[in-house]
């Protein structure tokens, strides 16, 4: 399957042609930072464009609320639909029922598990989660044998475990690792899941903190999780000059972290360009134009060395 890079900027100058198109979107969750800077964009890229309307719902990170959500936008006759998946490994069932329909579909950010059989008319549009872990894990690993470590000792904070993301960005350590790719030995003391959520991060670090284990780093699958593990080990009195914290997304609150001195590492992940290029692609495809299937915009590391040229981005 052939692979393009999207910008923004080519994303609005292609989709200016649209007209009298209805697109509903089903989004898993409003309440998450990255996914309302993904909702934005497709909705500041309607709002820039004639006669198109996108009716955008919250799926409140329940699967069932979703597929209710997708059979009521091909009852009233939306001209396509855009999909952020509550759980990835549900996305055939969409997938049915929007090819029986004939309507277009287009699944955003978070990878169908039937992303290499998606049929004509539908489309993946989202950034290579290959790269995102792979990024911060080397660079961890860089900045902890910068701080004149041989050896060093880890906790990973999961996504929801239903999340290809999660999984994949999960898989990305334990590749860098494996494949001799870290600077230093790094030891992976414990991985568990808080479902990409600030507070849950910031339980599951303080219970890791009343073991008394020694330890380095924390690399966590999103920066929600990463604050939340900060101000946990804030709390307990931890210095942050003296933990290597990791983070993906590269949101405003992860920046001011950054800025703090408390975050080490993001991996920006250009949210507004997946959410209007996922709406191009929609569009696209209700014209009957060609689109590919699977559609990646790029992932750039993110440290307090460049962090200036992603303040106004996610």
């Amino acid at each position: 399957m052939r692979k393009i890079l999207l910008s923004t900027a080519l994303v609005a100058g292609l989709a200016g042609t649209a007209s009298a198109e209805n697109i509903g979107v089903s989004m898993a969750l409003f309440d998450d930072n990255f996914l309302t800077v993904l909702r934005n964009g497709i909705q500041d890229l309607a709002n820039g464009m004639d006669d198109v309307d996108v009716q955008i719902e919250d799926a409140q990170n329940d699967v069932a609320k979703q597929l209710d959500q997708i059979n009521n936008f091909i009852a009233s006759g939306v001209d396509a639909i855009i999909v952020n998946p509550v759980d990835t490994s549900a996305t055939q069932a969409m997938t049915d029922a929007v090819e029986a329909a004939g309507v277009p579909l287009v699944f955003v950010n978070r990878e169908p598990v039937n992303v290499d059989a998606l049929p004509e008319g539908q489309a993946f549009v989202a950034s290579d989660e290959r790269e995102s872990g792979t990024l911060e894990t080397i660079e961890v690993c860089d900045q902890l044998a910068e701080a004149g470590k041989s050896e060093a000792n880890v906790y990973v904070m999961m996504g929801e475990l239903s999340n290809q993301a999660a999984v994949q960005r999960t898989a990305d350590i334990h590749d860098v690792i494996e494949a001799g790719k870290c600077a230093v030995t790094l030891n992976i003391i414990d991985e568990q899941t808080a479902n990409w959520n600030r507070d849950e991060a910031q339980d599951l670090m303080t219970n890791w903190l009343t073991t008394g284990e020694p330890f380095d780093a924390v690399i966590s699958n999103n920066d929600e999780m990463a604050i939340g593990a900060i101000q946990a080990m804030k709390s307990s009195g931890i210095s942050m000059d003296d933990v290597v914290v990791g983070g993906i997304d590269a949101t405003q609150d992860a920046l001011l972290a950054m800025a703090a001195g408390e975050l080490d590492v993001t991996v920006f992940q250009d949210a507004a360009g997946q959410g209007s290029g996922a709406l191009d692609a929609a569009l696209k495809l209700s014209r009957g134009e060609e689109v590919d299937q699977k559609v990646y915009v790029p992932f750039q590391l993110v440290t307090p060395e460049n962090m200036s040229e992603f303040t106004q981005s996610n």
